[in-house]
């Protein structure tokens, strides 16, 4: 009897048994199912996190002050650096990141820098016109500011160096603000703001519009509504008269860069300006490695409930071996007919062995089928996109062909090793 054989025989076997088949491989589906749907899930959610992150720049590496370690301090003092006692709250003007450093890093790494996107903040206020007024952030930027946040002008222009070179008193606004003090269909371009920032009144005039993402900052109660609007840098500086340094600031690069070497060549580029700095020193972060973190948390917690879920897999081999084990009794007299007609012992071994990754396998089928569904579901009830893993689809088959083979191997030695005369004499 051959393989095709054997298979077309434990089919006819599960089908003449149908509920006894389908309780046995109960253990297998639950098993098989909640792998899959936890998988599909995790997958899911991890999914949505990269494509999300893929908006904000995640390739972006951002460059800040930071404090030192205590490990950090000792070296500054076996390097012949003054011991701090209490370490200040915020830099001094002379810790901050001068333009020097960023031109030298600049010149040092021109071929894998795309921008550096320097910023001012000024605070919070409020811009009026036409009668209306609505609440603001503003932020002074540079040129390199529109690269580094992909920022789209729908109108108008973004600044250029001549805005930055100059005392213009220009801006760059969001849609959502344009229609809230001009209306919809209003040319905002040249359009006069009267902007109270902190105890300051300043005017200001309209040259670009950029497209406001919906990023949850603009409420639906006008009065709470928050719009960002953004100056040319030196503008930024003239108004607020702060210091000329940077305590952080965004680098992007270019496709020439590997984003994990060049990450590490600016951290050190830069910290090695303050290596006899004794409170502060430079470090270097990218969306990109926190998604890296935040993906292997969520395939850690996610493989340790799969291998929960998958104690049930046992379970359902047990209850394989168990229903072989009763098939056998049951066939008894059928296993001494062939071995009396000459079938050889591992003939009988393939044949209960075949039923068995057959029962498990039709079971692990059904499994990956339920786990679809509901790990599809949970997904989309969680608002990300489906994404079914086909890596545990194909793991799972061959796990069940597996706990096929191993707990149907012991009966069916058992029903090889039986004495046809025996079986035969068995009521």
């Amino acid at each position: 009897m051959g393989l095709l054989d054997n298979i077309r025989l434990a089919f006819a076997s599960l089908w003449a048994g149908k509920l006894r088949a389908l309780l046995t491989m109960l253990g297998i589906i639950i098993g098989i199912g909640s792998v899959i749907a936890i998988l599909t899930v995790g997958d899911s959610l991890t999914g949505s996190i990269n494509d999300s992150m893929q908006g904000l720049g995640v390739s972006n590496i951002t460059v800040s002050l930071t404090e030192k370690t205590d490990e950090e301090t000792e070296e500054a003092d076996a390097a012949g650096v003054r011991t701090r006692i209490f370490g200040p709250s915020q830099p001094a003007d002379e810790d901050l990141i001068t333009d020097e450093m960023i031109e030298e890093y600049r010149a040092l790494f021109g071929d894998q820098v795309a921008a550096v996107s320097l910023t001012e903040s000024l605070g919070s206020g409020t811009a009026e016109a036409g009668g209306t007024s609505v609440n603001i952030s503003a932020t002074g930027v540079n040129l390199d500011f529109e690269t580094a946040e992909d920022l789209v002008i729908c109108n108008g222009w973004f600044f250029n160096q001549r805005d930055l070179d100059g005392e213009k008193q220009v801006c760059v606004v969001p849609d959502t603000l344009c229609e809230e003090l001009f209306g919809e269909w209003a040319d905002p371009i040249g359009q006069q703001l009267e902007l109270t920032v902190g105890d300051r009144l300043l005017t200001f005039y309209i040259v670009g519009v950029y497209t406001a993402e919906d990023d949850g900052t603009v409420s639906l109660l006008a009065s709470s509504a928050s719009y960002t609007v953004y100056f040319p840098l030196t503008t930024a500086r003239r108004i607020g008269g702060g210091s000329d340094g940077y305590q952080s600031f965004t680098v992007v690069g270019s496709d020439l860069s590997s984003n994990s070497s060049f990450l590490s060549n600016t951290e050190e580029f830069f910290a090695s300006y303050y290596t006899r700095n004794p409170s502060w020193t430079v470090s270097a972060s990218s969306l990109e490695s926190m998604v890296s973190t935040v993906t292997e948390m969520i395939s850690t917690v996610q493989l340790a409930i799969a291998a929960i879920a998958a104690i049930s897999l046992l379970v359902g081999g047990i209850g394989v071996m168990n229903i072989m084990l009763v098939s056998i009794t049951e066939r008894t007299r059928e296993i001494g007919t062939r071995k009396a007609l000459g079938a050889p012992g591992w003939a009988i071994r393939l044949q209960f062995i075949t039923e068995s990754v057959v029962i498990c396998l039709t079971g692990g089928a059904i499994g990956i089928l339920v786990g679809l569904l509901l790990g599809g579901w949970a997904a989309d009830l969680l608002g990300y996109a489906v994404r079914p893993s086909v890596g545990a689809m194909l793991g799972s088959a061959g796990f069940s062909m597996l706990i096929g083979v191993f707990f149907g191997y012991y009966p069916a030695s058992k029903a090889a090793k039986l004495d046809p005369i025996d079986a035969l004499r068995y009521e």
